[in-house]
């Protein structure tokens, strides 16, 4: 048996273009898969979920169409050796099985060929390829295909749960930075205002974000559009319909709702641009802003406190905090409410 090639910790042995850089800086990553090196898992891969922002952007240039939607992620594969929008320089993340652990990680890790997994990196720093794409769910962010996809030794990973239906742990498993980042950041008797609160990142958020407030707490869901999801939900107090991106709007109805004093806490998961504003005028002085949304703009956020003298912690919303796997599993798993409403919008065949 030829002996594997010494892979890189942080996978910049697959990196192509331009020299001295990351995967996920990378314009174009190697994806010859016929080449396996030491630290490497490589994964028959069976779903994308593509994160939100990226999503959004790629069906508004398909015109929803689902033909050019597949037409420009398989371009996107063939230019990058990656899936990362160009436009958001996001991507997702994935689930497949394992067909393949590089000598270097055996037995040091707890994965064997053919177990179920996904992945808790970025599609944006992956190498993957796509043979095929079979099925597009344009409502979910999910699309079906046969390619494959490599973890580079420093990738996170997470093996699928038996309690729960693939894409339901995939969709999960994409957020679970989210309500993992709000459980650190809200304390009892806190305000906290959801921006973006019937998305999938957003009712996890207001669900954890009420276990940590308490009933001395008030967490405020605020949407575009009304739903039943978030109009029933018995951890949200209040629910303000309103666009994300008209911040004056939004402030006077926080302003109103909270006698003057605004918010402790705000939670940003608005997949559009031009949101920045909003969440920070909504945040009293000396609070947090988390924005968990890839269409960020740093620029946009910091300069914008900086204009109207908010003075205020604002944190880019990191996809991984230590132990959110299980903690986001474990709300679906221990909330019927949350369980119904996941299982019928990522499971609807069931």
């Amino acid at each position: 048996m030829s002996k594997q090639p010494k892979g890189d910790p942080f996978g910049a042995h697959r990196v192509l273009e331009p020299a001295n850089t990351l995967p996920q800086a990378a314009t174009k990553l190697d994806n010859d898969f016929s080449k396996h090196y030491d630290n490497e898992i490589l994964c028959n891969v069976d779903i994308l979920n593509i994160d939100a922002a990226s999503f959004t952007v790629i069906k508004e240039r398909a015109a929803n169409d689902e033909k050019k939607i597949a037409e420009i992620m398989l371009d996107i594969v063939a230019t990058q050796g990656k899936h990362q929008n160009p436009w958001t320089g996001s991507g997702g993340m994935f689930i497949g099985r394992v067909a393949k652990i590089g000598d270097a990680l055996k037995g040091k890790i707890d994965l064997k060929v053919g177990d179920a997994i996904a992945s808790l990196v970025s599609l944006s720093l992956t190498p993957l390829s796509i043979e095929q794409i079979k099925t597009i769910h344009p409502d979910n962010d999910q699309v079906e295909i046969t390619g494959q996809a490599i973890l580079f030794e420093s990738g996170l990973w997470a093996k699928l749960p038996d309690d729960l239906p693939a894409p339901l742990s995939l969709a999960i498993l994409d957020v679970a930075g989210a309500p993992a980042q709000v459980k650190k950041l809200v304390k009892p008797g806190d305000t906290v205002a959801v921006i973006g609160a019937a998305g999938k990142s957003g009712l996890l958020c207001c669900y954890q974000a009420k276990q940590n407030c308490g009933p001395d707490g008030m967490v405020i869901a605020i949407d575009q559009q009304a739903t039943a999801e978030t109009e029933d939900a018995p951890f949200i107090d209040h629910l303000i319909i309103q666009a994300a991106d008209h911040p004056l709007q939004l402030w006077h109805c926080i302003d109103r709702l909270t006698d003057g004093k605004l918010c402790d806490v705000v939670i940003s998961c608005v997949s559009r641009d031009n949101c920045e504003m909003g969440a920070i005028m909504l945040t009293r002085q000396h609070g947090t802003v988390y924005f968990f949304s890839m269409a960020t703009s740093f620029t946009k956020a910091a300069l914008g406190a900086e204009g109207i003298g908010k003075d205020i912690e604002m944190i880019i919303g990191n996809g991984y905090c230590q132990g959110h796997a299980e903690l986001a599993l474990n709300i679906i798993r221990h909330d019927p409410y949350l369980r119904n409403i996941y299982r019928r919008r990522y499971c609807p065949q069931e």
